[in-house]
């Protein structure tokens, strides 16, 4: 299949939420999209076998408003991953993302993430068999490099050969990582950051659209470097202050026709949590457990009086009803009840 014209590249792509194992689920994945209509969202990452023999339902459902969302998968094996490509198109991906990043021991011993940045033909290969069975994008996720061979020539190598295969889209975590000696999140810290590279990488390949990752916490940082490379991925600063995603459509997008207010107004974000407590409670009556939702809404009021109450309430109580509802309007009670306190 022709590779994709970069004009028509997902424009919501300017601000990402990046996939995080056992966060950025379908329930995390509805909160942030009550937030923000334009952020392109990504699932956890998925091998290419479990898509293939695993519970879809489970594995690849998602709601009808999620919006925007990318599919990324692990593996290595261009058979195995075109067929997992073409199963995450038929259940209505929007893209499909290649993990070329992930450092850990695990992901290693089954030879993908980023481990593969050893063997750009062969992500050259596997990109090109899931662009023939999709007609949706395949993108890539990337490190800058791996143990010793970081540098930025060996960084421009790798996305040269990989783009041989028609990829047009690049996300940098602007971060090594080491394979052995690390773990992961000691790989998300401790490799400093070389924001420069993936400027550079921009540069060189400017018909390529480059996105930059890594330590970015704040939408006055993405902006930023929305003015050196063509996105931002923002990880856990995403999640643990999902907050900051109210002011993503108005400051990344310029989409002022939301109504959305900013990240620390307590009516927006009020509406949302009752909006979200209303979406828990089928999944409550089906039997899922309310703790494994309500978790995602944890953090999303900081540094406002009774901020502290809403944490606790939502994190205790979950596990002891099944009431979704009932478990918000409780934990707003708090903020209400402060608010007068101290106003």
């Amino acid at each position: 299949m022709p590779a994709m014209p970069i004009e028509s590249l997902n424009p919501h792509r300017r601000l990402v939420v990046a996939p995080m194992m056992e966060l950025t689920d379908r329930h995390y994945r509805f909160l942030a999209r009550l937030l923000t209509k334009h952020t392109l969202l990504y699932t956890e990452m998925l091998t290419c076998k479990a898509v293939i023999h695993g519970d879809r339902d489970y594995l690849l459902g998602k709601d009808v408003v999620d919006g925007p969302v990318v599919l990324q998968l692990g593996g290595s094996d261009p058979a195995e991953m075109s067929e997992a490509a073409a199963i995450g198109e038929d259940w209505g991906y929007d893209e499909i993302n290649m993990n070329v990043g992930c450092p850990s021991d695990r992901v290693k011993a089954g030879r993908f993430g980023a481990c593969l940045m050893a063997e750009p033909e062969l992500v050259r290969d596997v990109v090109t068999a899931m662009q023939a069975r999709v007609s949706i994008p395949v993108t890539v996720k990337c490190r800058l490099g791996i143990d010793r061979d970081d540098s930025y020539e060996a960084l421009e190598s790798f996305v040269q050969v990989v783009a041989e295969s028609g990829c047009q889209y690049f996300t940098v975590h602007a971060r090594k990582a080491w394979l052995d000696g690390l773990s992961p999140k000691e790989n998300r810290t401790i490799p400093p950051l070389r924001y420069e590279y993936v400027y550079r990488l921009k540069q060189a390949f400017p018909a390529l659209h480059i996105s930059i990752n890594g330590g970015i916490e704040t939408l006055d940082a993405a902006n930023t470097h929305l003015s050196l490379v063509d996105g931002v991925m923002i990880g856990r600063a995403a999640y643990y202050h999902p907050a900051m995603l109210a002011d993503a459509d108005k400051r990344i997008f310029g989409d002022l026709s939301g109504g959305y207010a900013h990240e620390a107004d307590w009516d927006t974000l009020s509406s949302v949590a009752r909006d979200y407590g209303r979406y828990m409670q089928p999944w409550a009556d089906k039997g899922v457990r309310l703790s494994a939702m309500s978790r995602h809404l944890v953090a999303l009021f900081q540094q406002v009086p009774g901020a502290r109450q809403w944490r606790r309430q939502i994190s205790e109580q979950a596990g002891q009803t099944s009431d979704a509802i009932a478990l918000v309007e409780g934990a707003l009670q708090h903020l209400i009840n402060e608010s007068r306190r101290t106003a």
